[in-house]
């Protein structure tokens, strides 16, 4: 498996973890040393780990949770930090997000997950995914 692979398979776990409503992994996906952050659309910002993580469990006790599909998603790595645009799409619309990871303790962990509004763009003008 090669670094893109391993860090897109991170992310992939992030929107499994999701939309299983599975705390124990999204707990165990989130970096543990290094400080995270997460912009969840229409919030403010959370700083820390103890925010981010209570606002999982809120998000994962909602009676009605969300569910979305990750697609279009591309890894840039830095060395040790990695970062994955992706769209996210929901019953009601299309969101963008921005997921960094970092190499932790010789895992790809989360130290941030933002996500905005996208206006979806036609099928065809989807972009395309280098060789």
């Amino acid at each position: 498996m090669t670094e893109h692979d391993a860090v897109r398979a991170a992310n992939l776990e992030f929107y499994r973890a999701f939309n299983t409503l599975d705390f124990p992994a999204m707990d165990a996906l989130w970096a543990r040393e290094a400080p995270v952050l997460c912009v969840h659309p229409g919030w403010t910002p959370l700083y820390g780990r103890a925010a981010v993580m209570r606002s999982w469990q809120d998000l994962f006790a909602n009676p009605a949770p969300t569910r979305l599909m990750c697609h279009d998603d591309r890894a840039f790595l830095y060395g040790d930090t990695a970062i994955v645009l992706c769209e996210e799409e929901l019953p009601g619309g299309h969101l963008v997000a921005n997921n960094t990871f970092i190499r932790e303790a010789g895992e790809w962990r989360m130290v941030l997950h933002q996500a905005g509004p996208l206006i979806a763009r036609p099928y065809g003008d989807r972009p395309q995914r280098p060789n």
